[in-house]
């Protein structure tokens, strides 16, 4: 399975697209490293999932949760495209992770490991 697909399909907010980041591809460990990546640079209390993609994202990124209460908690999901299942799960206070961004982030709560950048 590739990571990187020249497909077309539509998208969770009901873009027609012309390629896709495949993260199916990724393996638990891959997740696992990447989990490892955030803990680095990210304090949270708790992580939330979004699926269906970001549930083995949340999974890898559990141990890595604090005890402090005042920490936020984390939104994580796979690919960004428009944000929209990202802030269909918002809540107050929250910070958002994903692995790979295909567009600009237009929301300053979320944060990608991967930035498209042309």
């Amino acid at each position: 399975m590739n990571l990187f697909i020249r497909e077309d399909f539509i998208s969770h907010a009901g873009l027609p697209l012309t390629w896709k980041v495949e993260c199916d591809a990724l393996s638990e460990g891959d997740y696992e490293a990447l989990a490892k990546i955030v803990s680095e640079k990210i304090k949270f209390k708790d992580v939330v999932g979004i699926p269906r993609g970001g549930i083995p994202f949340e999974n890898a990124l559990k141990q890595y949760a604090s005890n402090d209460e005042n920490d936020p908690m984390l939104i994580c999901d796979d690919v960004y495209t428009t944000g929209t299942s990202m802030r269909e799960v918002y809540q107050e206070g929250a910070i958002g992770i994903v692995v790979f961004a295909r567009n600009e982030i237009t929301d300053d709560w979320i944060k990608a490991i991967w930035q498209m950048s042309i």
